[in-house]
């Protein structure tokens, strides 16, 4: 088994060559089919560790939600690798240049940051969270958080018409590594 800093630049790298949004979901499939299902529970736990620090009734509120972010969409993309259902995903991924810059995050954040919204400290369990994000934005055309996502001050993602509206996304600028300087939701208005 290669080191994890050989696989997250191979992971990186498998998802830079890909051109459509079908090619894109089935690299990360490929990826994701790499973790184990002790993999999955200890991401799961750090996940629970990062949620139960946060205040109430903020923690039940959220808690849902993060974990949809990583584990609703692990199952949405098994599902579509399983039944063949990113075949027809054609054409090139919307916003390339978003896209590119997304990948550029991926290995100074897995082995830089060494963590994320989550407290995945693991830099193997890091790039489990970009490759969800990744999937969640450019192969499903989603925001990086869900939407209802709740946030500190009583706002949460939303969507209006084919639009995203997010309320912090464009306060995590000074954060390099944040999914949010790539995501496809645009900045809530007045907060």
């Amino acid at each position: 088994m290669p080191e994890p800093e050989d696989r997250i630049h191979e992971a990186a790298d498998r998802l830079a060559r890909c051109r459509s949004p079908g090619d894109l979901a089935e690299a990360i499939a490929v990826e994701a089919e790499r973790y184990t299902l002790f993999d999955l529970q200890q991401i799961g736990g750090g996940v629970k560790r990062e949620v139960d620090r946060l205040p109430e009734p903020y923690r039940s509120r959220v808690r849902p939600y993060f974990e949809a972010q990583l584990f609703g969409a692990y199952h949405r993309l098994m599902l579509g690798h399983r039944t063949g259902a990113f075949a027809t995903l054609e054409g090139p991924i919307a916003d390339r240049e978003r896209f590119d810059a997304f990948v550029a995050l991926i290995v100074p954040g897995c082995l830089e940051d060494g963590d994320t919204d989550f407290g995945l400290k693991n830099p193997h369990h890091t790039l489990f969270y970009y490759l969800m994000t990744g999937f969640v934005m450019f192969v499903e055309g989603g925001p990086g958080h869900p939407v209802g996502t709740p946030f500190p001050g009583g706002f949460a993602v939303e969507k209006k018409g084919e639009n995203y509206y997010c309320p912090i996304r464009e306060k995590e600028e000074e954060v390099l590594f944040s999914i949010c300087n790539v995501c496809p939701a645009r900045q809530m208005e007045g907060v």
